[in-house]
């Protein structure tokens, strides 16, 4: 039903099932006059949700506007209808995480066995390219914090300079002086993925 109603709105047509991610669920569609192709991020807004709980949805697409650049998932559009936040951005086939599970194979390398020169280098230059974005957001004025960074959440892009794009700015915050570094992450983000000083609080 949903994902009609981003046809209807916007002149997509789904590709591939929803994933969830964050707040909302995620489709990969194909704009049926231009021939390109988007991922949509549909939020239903639930009529018990406050108007805190509703700023904190509509958070997500303020945040994406802020930080336009070559380091973060680039934002096309957003709307809202019928109880429902629609959010268009580019699509990335592959996240970091499909990487993670792949790369031994494609390398030819069982599992446990170390790295090759090859697959060591483009390592590097994956992790080179994550710390760019991180510290793309921590220079902002005032800083950003992701707050919910992982595998899924680090897009993979195709054809471009960079291939790292951060995505997922659900639960991203605005870096407070008068707060102290725990209460910007405390109770925030994936537990698996949490620092460890910030899990054990």
């Amino acid at each position: 039903m949903k994902i009609n109603k981003c046809n209807q709105k916007n002149g997509c047509q789904p590709i591939n099932s929803c994933h969830t991610y964050g707040f909302g669920e995620v489709y990969h569609v194909k704009h049926m006059i231009e021939g390109e192709e988007y991922a949509v991020k549909i939020v239903k807004f639930l009529d018990i949700y406050g108007d805190h709980k509703r700023q904190e949805i509509l958070k997500e697409v303020q945040n994406l506007v802020k930080l336009r650049s070559d380091f973060v998932v680039n934002y096309r559009n957003s709307w809202r209808e019928d109880n429902h936040l629609f959010i268009q951005m580019d699509y990335y086939p592959q996240n970091l995480q499909t990487i993670i599970d792949n790369k031994h194979i494609v390398f030819g390398r069982q599992t446990g066995e170390p790295m090759k020169i090859f697959e060591y280098f483009i390592s590097c230059e994956i992790i080179r390219e994550l710390l760019e974005s991180v510290k793309y957001l921590h220079d902002l004025c005032p800083p950003v914090i992701h707050r919910d960074l992982k595998p899924s959440n680090v897009l993979i892009a195709q054809n471009c300079t960079r291939f790292i794009r951060l995505c997922d700015f659900g639960s991203a915050t605005f870096h407070s002086m008068t707060l102290t570094s725990m209460s910007h992450t405390s109770n925030v983000g994936t537990a698996q993925y949490m620092a460890p000083e910030i899990f054990q609080s």
